[in-house]
C-alpha cells in the first residue's frame, strides 16, 4: 500500500529536504533536525516491513489462538520477536545514514558541529585541520556502528538454532539429520 510512496521519497538526497523544513520550520535547527529524520526513518520502516512479511504464516495466527488474545493486539506478540533482528538493523542503518545526514546538515546549516568546522576549514584552506576532521567523523561513525554490529551475529545464531529446535519439536524424524 505504501510502496510506491517510500519507493517515491527513499531516494530523495537528504540536502533536497533541508529547503522544505527550513520553509515549514523557519529555523536551521528545527530543519536539520526534521531533515534527519525524514532520511533516517526509511531504512527502519523498510526493514521492519520485511520482517514482518517473512514471519511464518504459523507464527502469525498460533499465538493468537493459544493465548486468546483479540485479533488487534495478537501481531504485536507474534511479530515482535520475530521481526526485531529486522527492526535493529533498519535502526543500525538509520544511525549511519543520520550520522551523513548530521554532517551534510551543519555544513549548510552553519553555526555549530563538525560538519560546520569542515567546512569553515575549507573556507580557511585549512586541509590538515579538514583531514583530521574526516577520521574523527569516521570514528563516530564506527563507534555508533559498534553496539550494533555485535548483536547481530549472536542474533542470528540464537534464531537458526530455536528455529532448528522448532522443526525438530514439529517433525521428530529430521531432528536426526541436523
Amino acid at each position: 500500500m505504501f510502496n510506491p510512496l517510500i519507493s517515491l521519497l527513499r531516494p530523495v538526497s537528504p540536502l533536497a529536504w533541508l529547503p522544505i523544513g527550513l520553509l515549514v520550520f523557519k529555523g536551521a535547527n528545527p530543519a536539520a533536525i526534521w531533515t534527519i529524520f525524514i532520511c533516517s526513518i526509511w531504512p527502519m520502516l523498510i526493514n521492519t516491513a520485511v520482517g514482518v512479511q517473512r514471519v511464518p504464516q504459523d507464527y502469525r495466527t498460533w499465538p493468537a489462538y493459544s493465548t486468546s488474545l483479540n485479533g488487534r493486539s495478537s501481531p504485536r506478540f507474534s511479530h515482535s520477536p520475530r521481526c526485531l533482528p529486522y527492526m535493529l538493523t533498519g535502526v543500525r542503518l538509520a544511525v549511519g545514514t543520520a550520522w551523513l545526514v548530521i554532517v551534510a546538515a551543519e555544513m549548510i546549516t552553519g553555526g555549530v558541529g563538525i560538519g560546520f568546522w569542515v567546512w569553515d576549514e575549507w573556507n580557511n584552506l585549512n586541509v590538515k585541520n579538514i583531514i583530521i576532521a574526516i577520521f574523527v567523523i569516521g570514528i563516530v561513525g564506527l563507534l555508533s556502528n559498534t553496539p550494533w554490529s555485535s548483536w547481530q551475529p549472536r542474533s542470528r545464531s540464537k534464531r537458526r538454532n530455536r528455529e532448528q529446535q522448532q522443526q525438530i519439536h514439529r517433525n521428530p524424524k529430521r531432528g536426526a539429520n541436523l
